[in-house]
């Protein structure tokens, strides 16, 4: 039998051997999503799926995608657009969507998932309903439910099924809570998947195999959860076993989180274990309304916007000028083998790159080679990379001393401590033996390109390379573009951060750029507070609950005080030789008065913490209330970490009034990923625009804390305009 039926979005087919395939393949998109045209094409198939059923045409049902991933999930641009108005209408969408569903799952005959790609959220979700799921082994299928990394919870029946699949525990802590993306052979290991296959080609008949061979099995097209006698796995959340241990479940979660208010991990955990004491479609409809609350709130604006649009911008090289091919690195020097060039070395030959790692002696172009030789022992430890892979990873770096082994190196990266200049020096050094063309990189976290491309002929390949340490781990490279550097040499270094798999940020030139500007404002204000007298755990709880990964003072500790000083001195001197005013900030004697009291950091073992022999951080030092004792009057909670925010905000909008930074996405991403503005804010643009009452209502409140704390609080003449017009910050 050959009997089609085609909507524009899903195909639907039966076989001779009565097994049905429903494709799903929208012609509009390059991914499946759960549209408004997907949902009612493929309740209209499931409408011929029953009646094909009934008459006893089709035997089973393949479910697949005829793109290169399986299924996208839902719509999450038409979430942006939601408010508390529409709770009703996105309530009643979620239970028609479950009931679709649902009826997939009770249609009478079993049904098969076979993944070719990504299928995560709603695409997950639509799996589980299925009742065995294959996947190919390949790297681009990811399985899972990463909907609380956007704020959000599985709302298509995911946190109905995973809890009565695998339980309420695993549910909550090993799927739903950490919106892991899991590889092929992972998924098969937590369940998540039944069977895997070795390639494309194998995937429709290994799913045609599998329901031939349980055709008329009764057992085969019920869900578990659906059979007389069924249990949850584990047990129920009403047993003693389990209800003992649900309340420190939150506190996990919590301290995981770090301390950081996240609304989506709760409704987790409340919509799993409430769903368990009731009935499937109970279940479902507190999933609903967990999911309508979250979705109509602005956390999960926020970090839809961040985590999935502007990730989605910054990741795919949205800044690169258009017109010029892509030309990807060949063989790459790298200048400096301390930690930062080994991380470079590493990340680029893990990339494929060969690498010429080289430093004034061989010894110390070998220690830095052994850095990615640990990094590989530990890999292949982990089972992540064989030993053949891995000794084709480190047979790509070579190290040297002798500058003449740069000999046809098309890239360059000069990796050594922030003095320009030696970066001047080694550029002249090498300019006349790497290849005539090749990209000249500067990774500096603050010095100005246009400055250090005075050491190099060819000032238009010129172009800065802000790594971030450990350089082998932090996803995002900012990219800084000079004065006299050229759209082709912006393009060619995009192409080369994306090919060592990084994301990147492209600035302007200034000193400090973008995210040495941000982060430096986040310390400065938590030493003015430290300087005021507030007490130093409150300002580490503060920075922590407002969402940062680390307190003010430990990332003083772990950048290292004396390093501090000396930025701040260049700085100044900076200043001064460009013909302006140098103010010192609040707080600039904390930091001379804790080196003199020789506590530099962490490095030193003594810092704002106390530290072991081993380096391990303990308490806050008791001796620094003797050096800034802590006043009677404190700021309130809410003040602390406002001038955290506020501080770091107010110096991004300086970075989009100054040209700086030109995109929000960059803003965003840069500032959550490679120094930890907090992601529940979506990132400093998003931070402010998404303020209460808009970029007027966070305006308004930097205007009350200029008044309590000081004019560095005042909103620019720039912003407020920008705040009446009801503009918004560039994407």
């Amino acid at each position: 039998m050959n009997d089609t039926a085609m909507t524009s979005v899903v195909r639907y087919d039966v076989g001779a051997d009565k097994i049905a395939t429903i494709t799903f393949d929208d012609p509009s998109s390059a991914a499946n999503t759960m549209s408004a045209r997907f949902k009612q094409d493929f309740a209209d198939v499931l409408d011929r799926l029953a009646a094909d059923v009934a008459d006893g045409s089709v035997l089973g049902a393949i479910v697949a995608s005829a793109k290169d991933s399986f299924f996208a999930g839902g719509n999450v641009k038409a979430l942006l657009e939601v408010g508390p108005a529409d709770a009703e209408r996105l309530y009643n969408d979620s239970l028609a969507l479950k009931a679709t569903l649902r009826r997939m799952e009770t249609i009478g005959v079993p049904v098969v998932s076979a993944i070719n790609g990504a299928a995560l959220g709603g695409g997950y979700e639509l799996c589980l309903a299925t009742h065995h799921r294959i996947a190919v082994e390949d790297r681009k299928v990811q399985i899972g439910l990463p909907e609380v990394t956007l704020g959000l919870l599985a709302g298509a029946g995911g946190v109905v099924r995973t809890v009565r699949k695998f339980g309420v525990f695993k549910a909550i802590n090993e799927i739903l809570t950490t919106g892991t993306r899991f590889t092929v052979a992972a998924a098969l290991d937590k369940g998540l998947i039944d069977e895997v296959v070795g390639s494309q080609d194998d995937l429709l008949p290994a799913a045609r195999a599998w329901l031939l061979a349980h055709a008329g099995d009764a057992d085969a097209s019920v869900q578990p959860w659906d059979r007389p006698g069924y249990r949850i796995p584990g047990g129920a959340a009403t047993d003693r076993a389990i209800s003992s241990m649900l309340p420190g479940v939150p506190g996990n979660v919590r301290k995981a989180a770090k301390g950081v208010p996240y609304p989506a991990p709760r409704a987790i955990i409340s919509a799993a274990v409430e769903g368990a004491q009731v009935d499937f479609a109970g279940a479902e409809q507190i999933e609903a309304r967990y999911f309508v609350n979250l979705a109509t709130g602005q956390v999960a604006k926020a970090m839809i916007q961040a985590f999935f649009f502007d990730m989605q911008r910054a990741s795919g090289g949205g800044d690169r000028p258009a017109g010029y091919e892509t030309r990807p690195v060949t063989k790459l020097a790298v200048l400096g083998a301390g930690m930062m060039g080994a991380g470079i070395a590493y990340a680029s030959a893990s990339a494929g790159i060969e690498v010429v790692l080289k430093d004034v002696t061989l010894e110390a172009a070998e220690r830095g080679k052994a850095y990615s030789e640990k990094l590989l022992a530990k890999a292949q430890e982990r089972g992540k990379i064989t030993a053949e892979k891995a000794a084709q990873v480190l047979g790509r770096i070579t190290p040297t001393a002798d500058v003449d082994a740069l000999v046809g190196c098309d890239g360059v990266v000069e990796a050594v401590f922030e003095d320009a200049e030696l970066k001047k020096k080694l550029f002249a050094e090498i300019e006349g033996v790497v290849a005539p063309d090749a990209l000249l990189g500067s990774n500096t976290s603050t010095l100005p390109i246009t400055d250090l491309a005075e050491g190099v002929s060819r000032q238009s390949d010129f172009i800065g390379m802000h790594f971030f340490s450990p350089a082998d781990k932090m996803p995002i490279v900012e990219v800084i573009r000079g004065a006299k550097t050229t759209d082709e040499t912006l393009a060619r270094t995009i192409d080369f951060v994306l090919q060592i798999r990084k994301i990147p940020i492209v600035v302007n030139d200034s000193r400090g750029f973008y995210t040495s500007r941000i982060i430096g404002v986040r310390i400065n204000e938590g030493l003015a507070m430290i300087a005021e007298g507030v007490a130093p755990w409150t300002v580490e709880r503060a920075t922590l609950q407002a969402g940062y990964p680390v307190g003010a003072l430990q990332l003083c500790d772990e950048l290292n005080l004396e390093l501090m000083a000396k930025v701040a001195a260049a700085n100044k001197a900076g200043a001064e030789a460009e013909g302006r005013a140098w103010v010192e900030k609040p707080g600039a004697a904390v930091v001379p008065a804790m080196v003199a009291a020789g506590r530099a950091g962490r490095l030193r073992g003594a810092g704002f913490y106390d530290y072991d022999d081993a380096g391990v951080r303990q308490g806050i030092w008791v001796g620094l209330s003797d050096l800034f004792p802590v006043a009677a009057a404190q700021v309130s909670f809410r003040d602390a970490q406002d001038r955290l925010l506020f501080a770091e905000a107010l110096e991004a909008a300086k970075c989009f009034e100054e040209g700086v930074i030109e995109s929000a996405a960059a803003a965003n991403i840069g500032a959550i990923m490679a120094i930890g503005f907090p992601g529940i804010t979506g990132g400093p643009a998003t931070f402010m625009t998404n303020y209460e009452g808009g970029l007027a209502g966070f305006v308004a409140r930097a205007d009350l804390l200029a008044d309590a704390y000081g004019e560095r609080f005042r909103a620019s003449d720039w912003l407020r305009a920008k705040a009446a017009s009801g503009e918004g910050f560039p994407a």
